[in-house]
């Protein structure tokens, strides 16, 4: 984002929390940071300063305002919408990837030397891949002080700081205060004793209700779970399996409660759900080229801020999307529930219903799955798949490279444009992806009176809302907000 001052002045004197998260605003005469939309009286503009991260507001010696809570704004939907290097890092950072291999192993994964990434990152942002990643931990070890009855030392390593005097300096210094007086400080009182029961906010307006029953609606019994209220979840972390429960909360946000086999995946947890859950996404940008546009300008105005759900792990989506070519979503889930009880990681136990990680590439791709149901021909195609995935040919990360995931995925025999694109859309979180040739955007196309090839580049840089809400036009059984679908004559 551009942090022309005039602009983001005005968006902190009208409190406009649609930008919370979009920048921070530091105020030089008190040392602390806020986030826009913040309640406190606004400052002079003499005072200020801008932000575009957290990271560089508290590197710059700002703490976090204790009433607005900055570090637990929306992230910036810039992340998302951009494809460069430093974008792709800031997906990898929030992902966990410096805890996992540090700043040497973020490089390699970007394609990067250590020196090039440092100085992209701070050309744009004022700070490292370090400074990000110190943010991110704080953060998280704000969320464990505040939600369990964990010691000290346990939340220091599990939120990924290397010793109890760096977890101490850093809340000393983000937080103006020390651990032990934020969690006598905490709101309400630890949950089941086992899980973590989080708040995830996102920019308004948020149709929580119709994203989980997208999920839903989708849901293969054994990896997932749908009551018509809560949708969850088994997720395939870096330290083991994790199950969380996600429901729409009163506020707009959504709660999530986590069962996780490893504190220390809190974070990649977090990262994964707002993804999923598409929450960091900016409703007013979207809704105001969609809107403009006589074909969409109903569908807009009656499901304003609709979102696009997305998949958690893109290399799931990737196989999901092949077990699903040119079959009902009924039977899709039959296959993708086969394929997970033939090569899934059972769970140490089952947790209701959920009983299975879904199966990593390397597994399954020497699996056997004869007894699936799958023609000859899609079993070959998900082996190559599986074996890409596995062998690094295919990058399907949160700091992959969209085009080039693109071209890799096509060159998969059985692979074709839709499939590819399908991946981008739901498994790589692209808000920018048409998918070709899609008979339900075809059929929704015709009843508005356009066609495939006309929408093909007049929605961008937000094609992928724009197949959302398409899809609600055609298929309104997976959508709480959709409309009747009538024909254009």
């Amino acid at each position: 984002m551009d942090l022309e001052f005039e602009r983001c002045y005005r968006a902190v004197a009208s409190r406009d929390a649609r930008f919370d998260g979009w920048f921070f605003t530091a105020v030089h005469t008190t040392g602390i940071y806020c986030r826009p939309s913040c309640p406190a009286r606004t400052p002079m503009a003499r005072n200020v300063s801008f932000f575009s991260t957290a990271a560089a507001a508290q590197a710059a010696g700002f703490r976090a305002c204790r009433r607005c809570r900055p570090d637990a704004a929306p992230g910036s939907p810039e992340w998302d919408v951009r494809a460069d290097v430093v974008a792709r890092a800031m997906r990898l950072i929030a992902d966990g990837e410096v805890e996992r291999s540090g700043v040497p192993g973020l490089a390699r994964r970007l394609g990067y030397s250590e020196r090039q990434l440092h100085r992209l990152l701070v050309g744009e942002l004022g700070v490292g891949a370090l400074a990000l990643a110190r943010a991110r931990r704080a953060q998280t070890a704000r969320v464990l002080i505040e939600t369990t009855d964990l010691p000290m030392a346990d939340v220091a390593f599990a939120a990924g700081f290397a010793s109890i005097r760096q977890f101490n300096d850093t809340v000393r210094e983000v937080f103006a205060t020390t651990p032990t007086a934020l969690r006598a400080k905490r709101r309400g009182t630890p949950g089941t004793p086992g899980e973590l029961t989080l708040r995830l906010t996102a920019r308004a307006p948020y149709d929580a209700a119709e994203v989980l029953l997208f999920l839903g609606a989708h849901a293969v019994p054994g990896l997932e779970e749908w009551d018509g209220t809560t949708y969850a979840r088994v997720l395939d972390l870096p330290h083991g399996p994790a199950v969380v429960r996600l429901s729409p909360a009163a506020d707009g946000s959504v709660s999530a409660r986590l069962r996780l086999t490893s504190l220390r995946d809190l974070g990649a947890a977090v990262s994964r759900c707002r993804r999923m859950l598409d929450l960091d996404a900016d409703p007013s940008a979207v809704d105001e080229v969609l809107g403009a546009d006589p074909a969409l300008a109903a569908l807009v105005a009656g499901a304003p801020g609709r979102r696009v759900p997305a998949s958690p792990d893109a290399a799931e989506l990737a196989i999901r999307a092949v077990l699903g070519q040119q079959v009902s979503v009924a039977g899709a889930r039959t296959l993708t529930g086969r394929v997970l009880h033939a090569a899934g990681t059972p769970l140490p136990e089952p947790v209701g219903t959920l009983t299975h990680a879904f199966p990593r590439p390397e597994a399954l791709a020497d699996a056997d799955l004869t007894a699936v149901g799958l023609t000859g021909s899609r079993r070959r195609t998900v082996h190559a798949l599986a074996a890409a995935l596995a062998d690094g040919d295919i990058p399907l990360d949160p700091g992959a490279d969209r085009a080039e995931a693109s071209r890799a995925l096509v060159a998969v025999p059985g692979i074709g444009p839709w499939t590819a694109a399908l991946v981008g859309l739901r498994g790589l979180a692209d808000p920018d992806v048409w998918l070709p040739g899609d008979l339900a955007l075809r059929r929704s196309l015709a009843a508005l009176g356009s066609s495939d090839t006309d929408a093909a580049g007049r929605w961008q840089p937000w094609r992928s809302y724009a197949v959302m809400h398409l899809w609600a036009l055609a298929v309104p059984t997976l959508f709480t907000r959709a409309p009747a679908l009538r024909s254009a004559s």
